[in-house]
């Protein structure tokens, strides 16, 4: 372990710095693995420090997992301003690997162990969040198609769903680019196997304003 020098930080300052440090050090071992002294280490104090912060490994966690999810969740919600279901998912797939690429350590804290009995703050959480919104979403377009809207929540965590597994598959290889992932996953999506387009693309010809009512269908 590679001692950091001491100096001397303002409270509010010192705060910032562990969480950075603690994001690192819980994203490269999970929270098993983690330690107060490897996080102190790190950021040059004492473990007391910490503690003082945080009252513990358990809090320190929990604020950090509560910085990511909402970096997430805000990077998400965005997509549901789009009317056009199709638009939706594209801009929830591109927010979500958009995130990843940009917070490598903060999702790889999401999806690596929590502490036993955690429930919230988790990417499963998250995903739940999400999953609520494409729901609203989605009755309303099944109830303008004539499906059963009693079908939406599992269409929405189905979607949802496949967009964080993609995701976690792509933080490792990082190939293709995010955008041309983003639109193979709405491709199957929005298709469905049996329509599948040979050389998917963003589609960014359809207005963002259109109606639900006056939306395409795919066929």
């Amino acid at each position: 372990m590679t001692t950091v020098r001491r100096v001397r930080m303002a409270a509010p300052e010192r705060r910032e710095q562990l969480i950075d440090v603690a994001r690192s050090v819980f994203a490269e071992r999970g929270y098993r693995g983690a330690a107060i002294e490897e996080i102190a280490d790190r950021a040059g104090v004492s473990k007391p420090v910490v503690y003082q912060h945080f009252g513990g490994k358990e809090g320190l966690y929990a604020v950090v997992v509560d910085r990511e999810v909402q970096r997430l969740t805000r990077a998400i919600a965005g997509s549901f301003e789009a009317v056009h279901p199709r638009l939706v998912a594209e801009s929830a797939a591109e927010a979500f690997l958009t995130y990843i690429e940009d917070h490598e350590d903060g999702f790889r804290v999401l999806v690596r162990d929590a502490p036993v009995g955690a429930s919230d703050g988790t990417l499963a959480s998250v995903l739940d969040d999400v999953a609520v919104r494409a729901e609203r979403l989605l009755v309303d377009e099944f109830g303008e198609r004539g499906f059963d809207e009693d079908t939406a929540p599992m269409y929405a965590r189905m979607l949802v769903g496949a967009v964080a597994l993609v995701g976690e598959w792509w933080l490792e290889v990082r190939e293709p680019p995010r955008e041309v992932v983003a639109a193979h996953v709405v491709n199957l999506l929005w298709n469905g196997l049996r329509h599948l387009d040979a050389t998917p693309a963003p589609d960014r010809r359809v207005p963002r304003t259109h109606q639900v009512g006056e939306q395409e269908r795919p066929a």
